[in-house]
């Protein structure tokens, strides 16, 4: 797998998927604390997942990005929806992603939603089973898109031409 610059990409918004306030107790109070989880993408198939703490909300973002930035990989997406049907799966979260006909849009919850649209995805249906951890359902999608293979690197790997793959 290639290393990616990041600065080489034309990069989306960040969509932030989730800001939790975390609570440690001392024995002066509470102290507050904030963990985001950012996604971050380019919208023609490149995509990486941040998590970043601070002690403010807009810290925590920036941490999240720059995390985000340092975990982009490269997803195989065709024609706006991914090649074939495969599921994702990360702690108890389970992600099943199956490729929909232009026009569809994307049917996803909230999680699987901002990952899809910073990936470049506009045509896909999903279902989570197991676990609804935000966190771990984001990472089981981004499990499914680093084990999408094209057909072109198939029919290399098997030696025989592409239309023979589909066939």
């Amino acid at each position: 797998m290639a290393i990616i610059n990041p600065a080489e990409l034309d990069l989306k918004e960040e969509a932030v998927v989730r800001i939790n306030r975390v609570a440690k107790v001392t024995s002066r109070g509470k102290r507050f604390r904030f963990s985001t989880l950012v996604v971050v993408g380019d919208g023609k198939g490149h995509v990486g997942i941040g998590l970043g703490k601070a002690n403010d909300v807009m810290g925590s973002i920036s941490k999240a990005k720059d995390d985000a930035k340092r975990n982009i990989f490269r997803a195989s997406i065709l024609n706006g929806t991914i090649p074939h049907k495969i599921t994702g799966k990360h702690g108890a979260s389970r992600v099943m992603l199956k490729p929909a006909s232009p026009g569809t849009g994307i049917i996803a919850g909230a999680a699987v939603r901002h990952v899809m649209e910073q990936v470049g995805v506009h045509n896909i249906l999903s279902k989570r089973y197991g676990s609804n951890n935000v966190l771990n359902v984001v990472r089981a999608t981004i499990n499914a898109l680093q084990n999408l293979q094209d057909a072109v690197a198939i029919a290399n790997k098997r030696g025989i031409t592409i239309k023979e793959v589909f066939s």
